[in-house]
C-alpha cells in the first residue's frame, strides 16, 4: 500500500491530486513513518532547488554600469544620441520589469517556504513540542526560546481549538509555530519578527500555494502567517481573532 502512495507524493506536494485523494493521502502520511520521511526529504530538495535558482540572480548594479558606459560615449552629432537614448529607455524599462519580477519571485519564495513548514507539520508524528489547549500554557512556553513575545486569542465561543506549538525558523530567524483545529482541518499560525518577511507587503491577501491558502500580515513589529486547507472564511476568522488579540 505504501508503494502506491509513494508514486503520488510529488503530485501530492504540487497539489494536483483530487480532493478525495489529497484527504486520503493526508491521513496515510500521518500514520506512515516511511512516507512522512519521504515527504520531508522531498520538501528539503524543493527548498534547495529554490535556493539554487536564486543564486545567480543578476546584480542590481548592472543597470547603473550600463548607463555609465553609455554616458561615457560622446558622439559628434546630436542625432547619434537617439539610438543611445532608446537603448537607455529600454534598459530602464527592463530594469523596472526585473525589479518587479524579482520582488514577486522573493514573495512567492517566502510563501512557499511557509507552506512547506505547514506540510512538514502535517507529515510529522510530533507536530508540536508543547501540547495544550490553554493559551496561558502555550504562550509562556516560548519565553526564552524566541526573541519576542506575542498574544494568543481567546477561543471561547469559537469553532477553533488550540493544539499546541513549537519553535520554527524562516530564513534562519526563530519564530513560533502554533497549530489549531477547525472542523477536521489543521491550521498553522506562524509568528516571526517583521524583518523575516520583509519581502512581503504589509498586508497580503490570501495566496494559493499548492492545496493551501496562505494569509500574511504585519502588526506590532511582527509578521504573521496563517496556512491551511480550511475554507477562506475560517482562515479569515482566525486572522481576525489574532489581529484583535495583538
Amino acid at each position: 500500500m505504501a508503494d502506491i502512495w509513494t508514486s503520488k507524493l510529488d503530485i501530492y506536494l504540487d497539489g494536483e491530486l483530487s480532493a478525495d485523494e489529497m484527504s486520503a493521502l493526508d491521513i496515510h502520511v500521518r500514520s506512515c513513518p516511511d512516507c512522512a520521511a519521504n515527504v520531508l526529504n522531498r520538501l528539503h530538495l524543493k527548498r534547495a532547488m529554490q535556493t539554487a535558482g536564486k543564486r545567480y540572480t543578476p546584480a542590481t548594479e548592472l543597470r547603473q554600469r550600463m548607463q555609465k558606459m553609455s554616458a561615457a560615449r560622446q558622439p559628434r552629432q546630436a542625432w547619434r544620441w537617439l539610438p543611445l537614448a532608446a537603448a537607455a529607455v529600454a534598459l530602464i524599462v527592463a530594469g523596472l520589469f526585473f525589479t518587479q519580477w524579482n520582488r514577486r519571485n522573493l514573495e512567492h519564495g517566502v510563501l512557499s517556504e511557509i507552506a512547506d513548514l505547514h506540510v512538514s507539520a502535517l507529515a510529522s508524528t510530533t507536530p508540536v513540542d508543547v501540547i495544550s489547549t490553554d493559551r496561558h500554557t502555550v504562550k509562556p512556553w516560548f519565553e526564552g526560546k524566541i526573541p519576542f513575545t506575542f498574544n494568543l486569542p481567546e477561543l471561547k465561543d469559537s469553532d477553533f481549538s488550540l493544539i499546541g506549538g513549537r519553535v520554527t525558523y524562516l530564513h534562519q530567524t526563530p519564530g513560533a509555530h502554533l497549530i489549531y483545529h477547525v472542523r477536521k482541518h489543521q491550521i498553522s499560525v506562524f509568528i516571526f519578527p517583521e524583518s523575516a518577511g520583509q519581502e512581503l507587503p504589509g498586508d497580503s491577501e490570501i495566496h494559493k500555494d499548492a492545496t493551501f491558502d496562505v494569509k500574511s500580515w504585519s502588526q506590532g513589529g511582527l509578521r504573521y502567517f496563517v496556512v491551511s486547507d480550511a475554507t477562506p472564511e475560517d482562515v479569515n476568522q482566525l486572522v481576525r481573532l489574532f489581529k484583535n488579540a495583538a
